[in-house]
């Protein structure tokens, strides 16, 4: 064994002979591979090579970074605010009332005190309005501010009449117009003539365009017959006026 590594080393070209011996074995043979395979693993690994990762897109930032702007706390409503909403409301609130008042306030008793005699009606010249009711008719009292309405409006075109069913002076009148419910309106042109009538609870925009029809003149109401909800004349409390010129 001497011999041979004695030769060997003196004669470097005997190396050809005993060349299988250096060989590396069969299992070995491939360093080259598991070289690469630690060689890529460097790359990805090498502080100078760090490892890549997923840039996060717009998206993804705004759901993992907090964001640094702050919500405004809610304003509070100044003095002044507070002031003028409270000089608003009690302002509404008196203009309510005096809306109401004036006109819900209406009753059966201000028509009758600024209705014309039925006399006097039928002999001016002008077209008349006459309207039989009675105290006790609650569609008549709905009425009132509606009626009390139209009456200002065309007071001085128009004649406006209340004749109470339960004053027995009425009684010619009371069959003459066919009054069998109330309230009753008769419409007279300016010769006293009727032209039509409605009956009961009605639109007040009815009633003011029959109005409106008398006070230009016109040969014939547009709502010459309409009846709604009315209250029985039948149910009508007779008593004898003392003052048979009352229109009451």
């Amino acid at each position: 064994m001497s011999l041979s590594m004695a030769t060997l080393s003196s004669n470097p070209f005997f190396l050809h002979r005993f060349q299988p011996s250096l060989q590396f074995p069969l299992f070995v043979s491939f360093p080259f591979h598991h070289h690469y395979n630690s060689h890529k693993f460097k790359i990805f690994a090498s502080p100078n090579n760090p490892i890549p990762q997923d840039t996060p897109t717009s998206t993804e930032k705004l759901v993992v970074e907090p964001s640094n702007t702050k919500e405004s706390p809610p304003e509070i409503p100044s003095k002044d605010i507070n002031r003028k909403v409270a000089i608003v409301s009690i302002l509404s609130a008196l203009g309510f009332f005096l809306f109401t008042r004036l006109d819900f306030g209406v009753s059966l008793k201000d028509l009758t005190a600024v209705a014309l005699p039925y006399e006097q009606a039928l002999s001016n010249g002008k077209p008349t309005v006459v309207e039989f009711y009675a105290d006790w008719c609650e569609v008549c009292r709905e009425l009132a501010p509606d009626v009390y309405k139209i009456e200002q409006q065309y007071k001085d075109q128009v004649n406006f009449v209340m004749l109470n069913v339960d004053n027995t002076k009425w009684e010619q009148e009371l069959d003459e117009f066919g009054v069998e419910g109330i309230p009753h309106f008769a419409f007279l042109d300016k010769d006293g003539n009727e032209e039509g009538n409605v009956v009961g609870r009605l639109p007040r925009q009815l009633l003011l365009e029959n109005v409106d029809a008398l006070a230009r003149g016109e040969k014939s109401v547009p709502h010459a017959r309409v009846v709604g909800q009315y209250s029985s004349a039948e149910a009508r409390k007779v008593h004898q006026v003392a003052d048979p010129r009352s229109h009451g």
